[in-house]
């Protein structure tokens, strides 16, 4: 099994320079294992299902994506006794797999291909929890752990090469630095950021693209010289939409999705969010 490498057709699909993309594919074929993070509307999700689309040669039993939350748990990750009920009515309980453990399964039986599980907002769950003794296997493909619900004599699980690992983390959500270290040791992890390449420039490449103004890009990069803190910046994908490009379709966008994250930033610590961050007020530049 070897990942195939970043093609021009992805880069322009993704509006990310191919270099940048080939890092990530050079990334995961040293380990298999790699985080995007970065604030919001950054296009962490989206990347993340593109490249395993990439990565995957386009098939989509090849990759399973979940989203952690503070509810997640070992046994809907990986496997756990669930209740089943028999024809007769009575109540059994059967070890039921989880989407980790199918997606192993298939890749097991078919080892020549990538198989991609792409784990959205990844800091959001307790992941000693929900991972127990994947841990060890994170680190050490290919050698067998004893597992939480193994029956007497079984010869152990183990986590194959072409099982690829893609997370993204919102920092607005909650910070990268509690992320653990034994998680930090087993990921790269790669920022996507609205300052930094390659999400900087994405926005006004796509209002290129289209023949449309740059005005949307030019607010967002005031916006987020506004925004002291790095993590709460805005990212392009909230405005690369067609209705971004009208007054109305702007304001609405402002309205409805943008002011709303700054409010719940900002609350309580007495910033008229309107008067600094509103349309009229980013038009008339200094503040």
């Amino acid at each position: 099994m070897r990942l195939p490498d970043a093609t021009g057709d992805l880069s322009d699909d993704l509006l990310v320079d191919r270099e940048w993309l080939q890092e990530c594919v050079e990334l995961l074929r040293e380990r298999p294992q790699l985080i995007f993070y970065g604030p919001p509307g950054t296009g962490k999700t989206y990347l993340a299902r593109r490249l395993a689309r990439h990565l995957t040669a386009g098939r989509p039993e090849c990759v399973q994506l979940v989203q952690f939350h503070p509810a997640y748990s070992y046994e809907d990750f990986f496997e756990g006794y669930r209740p089943a009920k028999s024809d007769d009515g009575t109540i059994s309980f059967d070890l039921v797999r989880g989407p980790f453990r199918r997606l192993v399964s298939a890749a097991l039986a078919h080892p020549g291909r990538p198989y991609v599980l792409i784990i959205d907002e990844i800091n959001r769950g307790n992941l000693a929890k929900i991972f127990g003794e994947l841990y060890f296997l994170l680190e050490y493909r290919g050698e067998p752990v004893n597992l939480l619900y193994g029956s007497e004599g079984d010869q152990g699980f183990t986590l194959p090469r072409n099982v690829v690992i893609i997370g993204t983390m919102n920092t607005a959500d909650r910070s990268i630095a509690l992320v653990d270290a034994a998680m930090r040791r087993r990921f790269w992890f790669l920022e996507l950021h609205p300052d930094e390449p390659p999400t900087s420039g994405i926005l006004l490449r796509w209002l290129q693209e289209r023949d449309l103004g740059d005005e949307p890009a030019r607010l967002l990069t005031e916006l987020n010289t506004r925004i002291e803190d790095r993590d709460f910046r805005i990212g392009p994908s909230y405005l690369m939409r067609d209705s971004a490009a009208t007054e109305t379709g702007l304001a609405r966008i402002w309205r409805t999705q943008i002011l709303p994250l700054l409010e719940e930033h900002h609350y309580g610590d007495g910033t008229d969010v309107h008067d600094r961050y509103g349309l009229d007020a980013l038009r008339r530049r200094p503040t």
